[in-house]
Order: C-alpha cells, then structure tokens, then sequence
C-alpha cells in the first residue's frame, strides 16, 4: 500500500474526501486491516487510516505500545471531556511535520472490529489523541486544520499546497 501525501494534487484532494462506511464485515477488509498495520510499521507510524492509503473506507489502525494493534471499523465518538490536552502530533500523510494540538483529554469510541463484533473503548493520552487524529482522517480534516493559519501555512508552504484547501476547523 501507498501513503497519501498532500505533496501532490491528487492525494490531497483524496485525503480531503470523507470516508464510506464498511457495510460488510468480510475477509477483504481483514486483508486490508492486515496491510494497513503492515503499511503503517514499514512507515514508523503509530495510526493509520483508510484515506491515507487510497481507501475511501472508515477503518483505521492503531498500535502505540507493546501490546496487539487495533483496528477501528466504523468508528465513532461517542464522547469527549471538556478538559483539554495538548500533544505535539504528526501524520505519515504531512511527512516530517508536527505541531502541537488540542484535542479532547478522554473520548468513548464505539467500532466494529474485524470479527464483525461491536465494542466501546475508553481512551485518554496519546491514545485517545490518535483516535481523534484518525477519525478526523475519515471526515478529510487534517492536524494542521486544527492550528494556528500561521503555523498550518508554514507547513503548507513545504509542500507547495494552497492554504484556500481548507479553513480552520475549531
């Protein structure tokens, strides 16, 4: 699989779409999870989604510690806290950029995972941040479209990219 970049027109155009829903939970999209996770250590990433690697699908990736990776099919916040937490992210879409951002400090997510099973997970840290990040992925909402104009321009600007593309997202 190839990691979408915003460095080139087409790419970003499709990471800036939003994602379908999976409707059939089969062995193609295990295989696809599978790849997913495999296109995602080859890239030194800790999160993956499906517009990342040219699948218009809402499913996403995850593995940031020792333990088994998860995978995400159809997720959705179900909520947030109003208490803020502040982690300096990047995306193997935006490659060698990072910029400190806000997000929600715990979520409550609900996904199917690849058996087909419904479940509800409670996250805080850097795990409830790259859930958010993700999800955001399947909605076509990058991390700089939640920075400053300065900052999202000045990453921008390396890729030759227009800043018109999107507007902040609050």
């Amino acid at each position: 699989m190839e990691i979408y970049t915003i460095g080139f027109k087409e790419q970003h155009d499709f990471l800036r779409s939003t994602a379908a829903p999976i409707l059939d939970i089969n062995e193609d999209v295990v295989q696809t999870a599978n790849a997913m996770l495999t296109t995602m250590a080859r890239g030194n990433g800790i999160g993956l989604a499906g517009p990342q690697v040219g699948l218009l699908q809402r499913i996403f990736v995850a593995k940031i510690t020792d333990e088994d990776p998860l995978v995400f099919i159809n997720p959705e916040l179900i909520a947030t806290s109003p208490e803020l937490s502040t982690y300096e992210e990047g995306c193997l879409s935006i490659p060698k950029q990072y910029a400190d951002v806000k997000r929600p400090s715990l979520i409550q997510v609900q996904a199917w995972n690849t058996r087909g099973r419904p479940f509800t997970l409670e996250a805080n840290g850097l795990l409830a941040t790259l859930i958010q990040h993700e999800i955001d992925h399947l909605n076509g909402i990058l991390f700089i479209d939640r920075v400053s104009e300065r900052e999202k321009k000045k990453i921008l600007n390396k890729f030759d990219v227009e800043l018109s593309d999107h507007t902040k997202v609050e």
